[in-house]
Order: structure tokens, then sequence, then C-alpha cells
């Protein structure tokens, strides 16, 4: 009687620190990722073929890792398959473009005011494709961090620019129905986070050749290898040299981060995962400052801070209404997603 009692709590215990590692886990890579990008699109002319190379460094990266029996990745790919992981590829392909346009176009404190619709754009892609029903306070943390998001567009004395503004808020509508798709597509992969990422990569940067070719960044990418360029000063890379190390540490970062993001999908909600998305945006906002001398105007910062108080108002409102779900089995914020993905109700009992 008494080891049924001692054995109960460490159960959501073990999970709570499964979720909190996750996240910590996927806020550090992505963290770094987003201000290496930064480094490379403040001197390339081509952010799609970077986003090539990252992908194609991350290929490299699995193929060595299964060779080196480290993981092991399947190493086929069929017709069916490709039809299954389309809407998966299409997002990812899509998303990560946008995003490093963003990133080209706006510096770091601004990427974080064009991305702050992502948490009210995942509540509504969650209630229309997984019929999660948010309550009266989500929504409300929801018009937080959309009010931050007009404070810092509409409210800001520094010029900003509107088509980095225009791509920020696409990928994070793109983000946002993407992070509900890879709950999905795990099903394809029988639950497997590592298969997922290691196909999401491959077929990504397959997808990738096309595209770059139609927008037009062959010039550029000639250019990149074999033109005069400006001459560094001394001391400093040359654009060829800061894009070569940069895609080689933007693609082992984009390696683990792949890993890391799907993990954190995985074991929370998207919902969950966008949270952790937000707060990385604004430790990215604070670095760009320090590193890349970015301006934080008044209404940037405020925008920032109106966008995390929301973030985290909602992250406390998932923990209350976690801890008053009567039959959720110290499950943090899974439960729901996983009953509506299983064909129930919300007010059904389990069986």
């Amino acid at each position: 009687m008494s080891h049924k009692h001692d054995a109960r709590p460490q159960q959501p215990q073990s999970s709570r620190f499964l979720v909190i590692g996750t996240v910590l886990f996927y806020l550090v890579a992505a963290l770094c990722m987003v201000m290496a990008n930064k480094w490379v699109l403040k001197t390339t002319a081509a952010p799609l073929f970077f986003l090539f190379a990252q992908l194609v460094i991350a290929v490299i990266l699995f193929i060595a890792a299964h060779a080196a029996r480290l993981l092991v990745v399947p190493l086929y790919v069929d017709t069916q398959l490709l039809i299954q992981l389309a809407p998966t590829i299409g997002l990812n392909v899509v998303g990560l473009s946008f995003s490093n346009y963003t990133l080209k176009y706006v510096d770091a404190s601004v990427y974080q005011v064009a991305r702050g619709l992502v948490l009210p754009f995942t509540v509504l892609t969650s209630y229309f494709f997984l019929f999660a029903r948010p309550s009266l306070r989500i929504l409300f943390s929801c018009s937080i961090v959309t009010l931050g998001f007009f404070v810092g567009v509409f409210l800001d004395s520094v010029p900003m620019v509107l088509v980095g503004v225009g791509f920020g808020v696409a990928s994070s509508a793109i983000t946002a129905v993407h992070s509900v798709v890879i709950k999905k597509s795990l099903d394809i992969v029988k639950g497997s986070a590592m298969n997922l990422s290691w196909y999401t990569n491959l077929l990504s940067a397959v997808v990738m050749i096309p595209i770059i070719v139609f927008a037009g960044e062959v010039p550029a990418i000639m250019d990149l290898f074999f033109g005069i360029g400006v001459v560094p000063k001394e001391g400093e890379l040359s654009d060829l040299q800061t894009f070569v190390w940069g895609s080689f540490i933007t693609g082992a970062l984009g390696f683990m981060m792949s890993l890391a993001s799907l993990l954190s999908i995985k074991v929370t909600s998207p919902i969950t995962h966008m949270v952790s998305s937000a707060v990385r945006g604004v430790a990215a906002s604070m670095l760009g400052m320090w590193y890349f001398g970015d301006i934080i105007s008044g209404g940037r910062a405020s925008s920032i801070a109106i966008i995390l108080l929301g973030s985290m108002y909602y992250t406390w409102v998932k923990h209350v209404e976690s801890q008053q779900s009567p039959k959720d089995g110290g499950k943090y914020d899974r439960v729901p997603l996983e009953d509506v993905e299983a064909g129930k109700e919300f007010s059904s009992k389990p069986e």
C-alpha cells in the first residue's frame, strides 16, 4: 500500500523534468541558431542557398552519425512516404525560407516583434485542426501577445522594414500550422522524432534546389564563389569565408535544433513548443543589441515586454489548468490534445 503511494508521485515528477529539460535544450540550440543565422545573413545575397547549405550539412551529420552507429536512420524513401510527408516538407521549406528572409531584412529585436504572433496563430491552428478549445484566460493571454505585436509595429519610433515584418507574420502562421502537422506526422514514422527529423532535412534539401533556381539566386551564388567581392579588412573574414563557416556552424546547430524542436513538440504540445520559441526570441533581442549593435527603442522594448508578459501569463494559465484537470494523470499539457487525436470529445471520460 505504502509502495503504491510512494510510486505515484514519481511519474508526474519525472515527466515534468523531461518537459523542462527538453524545452531548455531547444531554447539554447535555437537561440544559438538565430544569432549565427543573423551573422551570415548580414553578408550574403543568397539566403535560400544558405538554407540549402544548412540542410545539406545536417544531412551529412545524420549520415555520419548513422555510419558511426551513434544513431540509426532509415536509408529508404518510397512514393507513399513522400506523399504522406509532403505537407510537413512543404511547410518546413516555406517556413524556414520566410524565417531567413525575415532575419535578412530586420534585426534581432524586430525579428522577435515580427514573429510575435506565433502563439495566437498556434492557439487558433490547434482549435481548427485539433479541436482543442482554449479557455477564456488562454484567449486573454493571446490578446496580450497580439497587443505587443501591434505596439512594436505601429508605435515604434524607429523605421521598420515592412517587408521583413510581412515575412515574419507569414512565417509565424506557417510555423503554427507546421507544429500541428509535425504532431500528426510522427505517426507516419512510428513516433520516431529522429526519423522524422532525418526525412525532413533530406527531403527539404532536395526541394530547395529548384526553389533556389526559380528565386534567381544563381548569379549571387556564382558571385559568392567566383566573384571578386569586397576585400575584407585585416583580421576579418571574407564573404565566402563567413558563408562557409556560418553554414557549417548553423548546419550543426540546425541538426541539434531540429531534434530538440521535434522532441519538444513530442513531449509537450504544439502550443508549449511555441511559447519556448517566444522566450527564445526575447533572449535573441538582448543578444542582438549586445553583439550586433541593434537599436532597441522604447516601442520595441515595450513590445517585447508585452509579448513576454503574455507568454508568461499563458504558461501560468496552462500550469494551473493542468493541475485542475481531474483525469490528466499528471501529464503537462498533453492529455487534451491526445484525447482529441484519439477521437474523443473534450468532456468525455477515459475508459
